[in-house]
């Protein structure tokens, strides 16, 4: 029942006074907006709005591969949140392991050891190569921490090792040294000058990598497949010859996995798709994790060979939260789900499914190329769309462009297969309607 508008000293206004007619106005407009518009009213008021094509819909939750706005609408998420939610949203396997974790242990500090750590240390040596963990909250942290190490291994040359060497359509973070790093001037733009130490070459090109190693060069990073840059696969010879180049020349190798680890590619991680001759896979020095190796938590790791870990030594890095209880819990069940599940088989043959599909589809005109391994795959177009996002959430299906005009897809990877086909057959509507 609406009561009539009472005054500051508790009179009552009368109907037809211009407060009266605002009070009544306002509350029309309360009571008409949906929920979610005013949720995003109240965002405006206290968000920063640093994140480009952010869209004004507020998500209210999340089950397997779909999330659900604030008005109850369902989507078919095919991005899995920059690719964080590699299990999907909310998966019970990880609600279960947070939840019993939060009744046991949250945070202690890094003064002294937690069982999660240690467990998901164990996941990553029985499922990567022999090597020791530190542990942050992002990639980008993981990416500082191994350029911190490389340069740890440098500081004794003669002369010093501290640069860095990258490639061009990298993306390695946003913290100052880290738009350093990356090979896209876009993202350095407003916050020159850039840190030093830090240059990249196009990528593909071992003989522009080999120029550009100066004495003073400590360490090449770079992404099995690049991801922010347009997912752009290169040929696995070229990780061979890397490989060969910074053992012949003392370098560190860096692989920034945090887009391509934890299966998202159909291997572990991406580096073992490329075989060395004589047996064996192409190993880095250190590799970098973010995104998926948490579940949607916040979780980074750099793994390090032990002889180059042990560099690491007190004093030299830290994290507060890092290696948080309840965030490595989590960690250590993405890990466990993804073996028992068998998604990484899974990964790659939903990643086959969707290129074959995607190839003989009513958008096949609009497609100049299809990019990727597993369920991370880049459709770059013929031209560059315009509001091909907002076009895909009017049927109902959440995807990402980068680089202009590559359509970036990376769904759960346990996503079921139905769900996937239907929502490649909204995308390819959507790509053929522009």
């Amino acid at each position: 029942m609406m009561h009539e508008p009472v005054g500051r000293r508790g009179s009552r206004m009368a109907a037809s006074s211009p407060a009266a007619e605002f009070w009544y106005a306002w509350v029309f407009a309360e009571r008409s907006m949906t929920q979610m518009q005013q949720l995003l009213g109240r965002a405006r008021a206290v968000l920063t709005d640093n994140y480009g094509g952010r869209q004004p819909i507020v998500m209210s939750r999340g089950e397997g591969s779909f999330v659900y706005d604030a008005d109850g609408r369902r989507y078919i998420d095919l991005f899995a949140g920059f690719g964080g939610a590699i299990l999907g949203h909310c998966h019970p396997a990880l609600v279960e392991a947070v939840t019993t974790q939060a009744r046991r242990l949250w945070h202690v500090g890094n003064v002294f050891y937690n069982q999660p750590q240690i467990e998901l240390g164990e996941r990553l040596n029985r499922h990567a190569f022999a090597g020791q963990a530190f542990f942050c909250h992002s990639g980008l942290e993981a990416n500082e921490a191994a350029c911190k190490l490389a340069r740890l291994r440098g500081r004794d040359a003669s002369p010093r090792r501290w640069k860095v060497i990258s490639l061009h359509k990298s993306f390695h973070g946003r913290s100052l040294a880290m738009i350093a790093a990356t090979g896209n001037p876009r993202i350095r733009a407003g916050f020159e000058p850039v840190v030093e130490g830090f240059s990249q070459v196009e990528p593909g090109d071992i003989g522009a990598l080999e120029r550009a190693i100066e004495p003073e060069t400590a360490a090449v990073i770079m992404e099995p497949i690049q991801g922010e840059g347009g997912v752009n696969v290169f040929p696995p010879e070229y990780f061979v010859q890397v490989r060969e180049l910074c053992d012949s020349r003392g370098l560190t190798l860096i692989f920034d996995e945090v887009w391509t680890g934890c299966g998202r590619t159909g291997r572990w991680f991406a580096h073992q798709h490329f075989a060395r001759p004589g047996g064996g896979v192409v190993e880095p020095d250190i590799m970098t994790l973010g995104k998926a190796v948490g579940g949607g938590l916040p979780v980074g790791v750099m793994y390090a060979r032990p002889q180059v870990a042990a560099l690491l030594a007190p004093g030299t890095h830290g994290c507060t939260l890092g290696g948080n209880a309840i965030c490595m819990a989590a960690a250590c069940r993405v890990f466990d789900v993804i073996e028992s599940q068998g998604l990484l088989e899974h990964a790659a043959a939903m990643g086959a499914l969707a290129v074959e599909r995607l190839r003989r589809s009513a958008a096949a005109g609009r497609i100049a190329q299809i990019r990727g391994r597993g369920l991370m795959l880049g459709i770059e177009l013929t031209e560059v769309p315009s509001g091909l996002m907002e076009a895909a959430l009017e049927r109902a299906v959440i995807v990402n462009v980068t680089a202009q005009k590559v359509v970036r897809l990376a769904p759960a990877l346990n996503i079921p297969q139905a769900v996937w086909e239907e929502g490649l057959d909204a995308l390819i509507a959507t790509i053929a309607s522009l």
